[in-house]
């Protein structure tokens, strides 16, 4: 563990930040899992899935300004999802 005043500090500030990256991180991987089960099903609701979309790519966006993820990333996912629900009849 740290002796000096700065590096405790430091070390508490590290805690919390990893905390709140954590935490971004598994908000995100939680709408993505979410999107992609309403999109797996066969019996998949157009309506439920263009919701769920939304909200996953709301939540995208905050990852991008947390810096959770990198704007490329994000469009990346985005692309990809967007075509994947297009693609669901």
């Amino acid at each position: 563990m740290a002796n000096h005043f700065s590096a405790l500090k430091r070390a508490r500030q590290t805690e919390k930040r990893t905390a709140r990256n954590r935490a971004n991180t598994s908000r995100l991987r939680s709408s993505l899992r979410q999107l992609r089960e309403s999109l797996g099903k066969e019996k998949s609701d157009k309506a439920a899935a263009e919701q769920v979309f939304k909200q996953t790519v709301s939540a995208l966006d905050k990852a991008v300004q947390k810096g959770v993820l990198h704007k490329n990333t994000a469009s990346r996912y985005k692309s990809r999802l967007s075509v994947r629900l297009n693609a669901v009849k």
